[in-house]
């Protein structure tokens, strides 16, 4: 008699299971396609050839093949064989959003690049609630390439991009890391000084705490973007072959956007930058000589005449280089 009642018990539970499965299962199909129909209700191209749901019973697995997006107002487009929505059946607020490893295309007017990437995966994680505040965001990828007219713009052997809620709900760590990152033929001819260098970064890293005026939920879609207050910058640290350049420092944000504080900043081989700069055009020629004769001034009072510790000073809304004023300060807003 036990034995029936268990039967009928884990029977029960299964049918329940299964319906609450199939009904969430379609709600998520269904707030997928919606979203596209909504794009194409603002004017944008949104469609897929076919969806699919799988994964029962412990994920819900939505596909969509050959997914574009294309907005006219600002001529960018996206295309892509597949992508797929992977989430715990108990509770979607946990997202991976997969991508095709086959190349995806990105245009911009008549300008079209193609990613390919190996497992190039975004992960979303909300907490349980109306507001679905956010709680982890992250990027991640294999080796990835992107390329135009069969030329590299970019690539690199792994890509690690993380936004995770701190114990303060307001704040958020940030990284980023590029291993292997390789700067395109085109890249390294704008830097004509960078032939010498090696084809691929040793290090490209950034590490950062970013604190908002409040967390980030629906409120950032429905209403208006968090914006910064506070900026502390752990590190960022890139290195190119004899290239070094490190960062750190922290950052007061007003409600204008306007930057409060100091980073300092460590440079090693600078003249090579400075050449470099030059021969991207970001330095004018006839700033190089007054640049170089302050930055060697400066480097001969720190001991080490290939290397700069120097500080990036924001006050009152500009932004100077140890004595050299550079100009206003960017404002810090996200639209």
């Amino acid at each position: 008699m036990r034995m029936r009642r268990l039967i009928r018990v884990i029977i029960f539970a299964a049918l329940a299971w299964s319906a609450y499965w199939f009904v969430a299962g379609y709600g998520l199909r269904n707030a997928i396609t919606s979203w596209f129909d909504q794009q194409q209700d603002l004017g944008w191209q949104a469609d897929f050839s076919d969806v699919a749901t799988a994964g029962y019973p412990a994920h819900h697995l939505t596909r969509l093949n050959n997914p574009a997006l294309a907005d006219p107002v600002n001529g960018t487009a996206w295309s892509a064989d597949w992508i797929e929505f992977q989430s715990p059946a108990i509770w979607p607020g946990r997202q991976v959003l997969r991508f095709a490893e086959t190349p995806q295309r990105l245009s911009y007017y008549d300008q079209t690049s193609t990613i390919e990437a190996d497992a190039l995966q975004a992960e979303l994680q909300l907490q349980p609630g109306v507001a679905l505040m956010l709680e982890k965001m992250a990027l991640t990828a294999g080796p990835w390439m992107i390329t135009e007219d069969t030329e590299t713009l970019a690539a690199g052997s792994t890509l690690g991009l993380i936004m995770e809620q701190t114990a303060v709900p307001e704040a958020y760590m940030i990284s980023g890391k590029v291993d292997g990152f390789t700067p395109g033929d085109d890249l390294r001819s704008l830097m004509k000084s960078a032939a010498s260098l090696p084809q691929a970064f040793d290090t490209l890293e950034l590490d950062m705490v970013a604190t908002f005026d409040k967390p980030w939920d629906r409120s950032a879609l429905e209403q208006s973007r968090p914006q910064p207050t506070q900026i502390d910058l752990n590190l960022a640290e890139i290195k190119w072959g004899e290239l070094r350049l490190f960062a750190a420092g922290e950052l007061d944000v007003d409600t204008q956007g306007i930057p409060t504080g100091e980073i300092a900043i460590k440079a090693e081989n600078w003249r090579d930058m400075i050449a470099m700069a030059n021969a991207a055009g970001a330095l004018p020629d006839q700033a190089v000589d007054p640049v170089t004769r302050a930055l060697n001034f400066l480097a001969g009072l720190g001991g080490n005449p290939n290397a700069l510790d120097l500080q990036l000073n924001f006050r009152d809304g500009f932004v100077a280089l140890g004595p050299l004023p550079l100009g206003p300060a960017p404002l810090l807003i996200l639209r």
